[in-house]
């Protein structure tokens, strides 16, 4: 249980020090500030959410296919978070965490975190969750981080559009994404 504990604050410390630390050098050293969209409504974001592609990281190594997350809304406003995937063992791999908007009610900027409610008071233990590009009718989301080290392509179906991915690609490369770095997830059926 303890190198259990260890391993999470290793990981929320990680995310956090990723996520604030300086930019790698590239293109994306020139592009200047990441932005969100204007708004985000949280109950309509609400549900689950199935991953079409990422930026690889380490964490979601062992992660093979079928990779999803599911979002629901607790009494207290926060978010509770479940992400699952299918690992290459075939066996399924589950993380539980929460989330919390950070700003007003309408705010696209969120702080996620998997370490243990008791350790909520560690800032290290909360990683940023920006909306920073969402089709009207919440179908189709990008979301990433103010460094832009972590990408997240989510659908609410396990296949999306390919001329709506497409047109996706083409902000996030506006935005200053390498598209060479994202990955395309597997779902099977």
């Amino acid at each position: 249980m303890k190198s259990r504990l260890v391993a999470v604050l290793w990981v929320a410390c990680t995310l956090n020090t990723q996520a604030s630390g300086p930019v790698g050098g590239g293109a994306q050293a020139a592009v200047g500030a990441l932005s969100t969209i204007s708004a985000l409504d949280v109950p309509r974001y609400m549900g689950t959410w199935y991953e079409i592609a990422k930026y690889p990281n380490w964490f979601q190594t062992k992660c093979a296919s079928n990779t999803s997350a599911e979002y629901s809304l607790q009494t207290d406003a926060s978010v509770r978070v479940v992400n699952r995937c299918t690992m290459k063992d075939g066996q399924l791999s589950e993380a539980v965490g929460a989330a919390r908007q950070v700003g007003d009610a309408n705010s696209p900027k969120l702080e996620v975190r998997f370490a243990p409610a008791w350790l909520s008071f560690v800032a290290a233990v909360w990683g940023d969750y920006w909306v920073i590009d969402l089709d009207p009718q919440y179908r189709l989301v990008a979301v990433s981080e103010p460094k832009r080290e972590y990408l997240w392509v989510l659908s609410r179906t396990p296949k999306v559009d390919q001329k709506a991915y497409d047109e996706l690609l083409a902000r996030l490369e506006k935005k200053g994404f390498d598209l060479r770095k994202l990955e395309v997830s597997k779902q099977e059926e």
